[in-house]
């Protein structure tokens, strides 16, 4: 019997302390092993003894598998494709984006042919006045239907057309605008192309064609007329067109009728319309409708009752109840002077006016 520590069958033959030992100088290295061919016994060769005795089994492969050698296979082809795509995607080259040009205006006083009528109350004078159908603020610039064009969608007209009526009420109908107090408004949905010209027109208005003030907004002359009614009536139209396959053209044409008071009257003082007129063009590229702003490209406006002798170009001073235009036309016109804008001036009809 083997001892109190050993197996009850005796020390396995191998283990230290039993077996035989001329086996223990015998050392199978990594090389052996590998080297060795793997044999295996069929059944059918175990049964007949005249088959070969062993089937042979195939080698391994010792380079890359068939999974790695397809991975590598399907990153190259998308390395591949990413190269061409970039080379020739069906997008094109990206568009450069062009420069918005400078807006050109134009600003027209209107004179009257005699004293301007006035009344004490300014729902009066508008339901005598060709403005007593017009609708009162913002509701009387109503945004037409939006159909998509070839390259703009439904959406992208629409936000264009919202965007041109957000400027004309920026720039026609806010209180602070109109007493010359706030320009920010108008400015905030300005491309920021145009800022150094919409800047340098309050800075230095000048009736060039490029840098009046009254070109971008309606303003007044604070020292001279205030609001009187603050339910400004309008009447006009807007519309939408693809001009090439990168811009689409918003037209505005809209008449506003304005009451005004002399500044620092008191209640008991007249009141009086004046009238403008403005024509306006403005240009959406992608980035415009992406970033709810204008490229305002054409402005006309025609106002009156103004004084043709008077400068229109930094306020627009009304002639008011009871009043009539100063004697003298609009500054003189040099026609040897390069890059001048001809002085124009006209003659506001007594149509134009109410008939109290």
């Amino acid at each position: 019997m083997g001892g109190p520590g050993d197996p009850p069958e005796g020390t396995p033959e191998g283990a230290p302390g039993g077996g035989e030992d001329e086996y223990r100088s015998v050392v199978f290295d990594e090389s052996f092993v590998r080297a060795a061919r793997l044999q295996e016994y069929s059944a059918q060769e175990r049964m007949a003894d005249h088959a070969p005795a062993v089937r042979r089994r195939p080698h391994l492969y010792r380079g890359l598998s068939r999974q790695a050698l397809i991975l590598v296979v399907l990153i190259a082809v998308a390395f591949g494709t990413a190269i061409y795509m970039g080379v020739r995607h069906p997008y094109g080259a990206p568009r450069v984006r062009e420069a918005v040009a400078p807006l050109r205006m134009t600003v027209i006083p209107l004179a009257p042919q005699g004293k301007v009528p006035g009344a004490s109350d300014a729902e009066y004078l508008y339901e005598h006045s060709p403005a007593a159908q017009f609708s009162v603020g913002a509701e009387g610039i109503p945004l037409p239907a939006s159909r998509r064009t070839e390259h703009f969608s439904e959406s992208q007209v629409l936000t264009a057309l919202t965007t041109a009526k957000d400027y004309l009420v920026s720039s026609s109908l806010d209180p602070e605008v109109l007493d010359g107090s706030q320009i920010r408004p108008a400015r905030m949905l300005l491309n920021p192309d145009q800022l150094d010209q919409f800047d340098q027109s309050f800075q230095h208005p000048a009736a060039d064609g490029r840098h009046a003030a009254t070109g971008w907004l309606v303003r007044f002359d604070p020292t001279r007329a205030r609001l009187a009614d603050q339910k400004i009536r309008v009447q006009g139209s807007l519309q939408a067109i693809e001009t090439d396959s990168a811009t689409l053209e918003v037209t505005a044409d809209h008449t506003f009728v304005y009451a005004l008071k002399p500044t620092g009257s008191g209640d008991k003082a007249r009141v009086s319309l004046f009238t403008v007129r403005r024509e306006l063009t403005f240009r959406f590229g992608q980035d415009d409708l992406r970033l709810h702003q204008v490229q305002l490209a054409v402005s006309s406006m025609q106002a009156g009752p103004l004084s043709c002798a008077e400068d229109s170009a930094g306020h627009l001073r009304p002639l008011l109840a009871g009043q009539t235009a100063k004697a003298g036309g609009p500054a003189g016109t040099d026609p040897y002077a390069t890059g001048t804008v001809t002085a124009l001036c006209g003659t506001l009809a007594t149509t134009a006016q109410p008939t109290p």
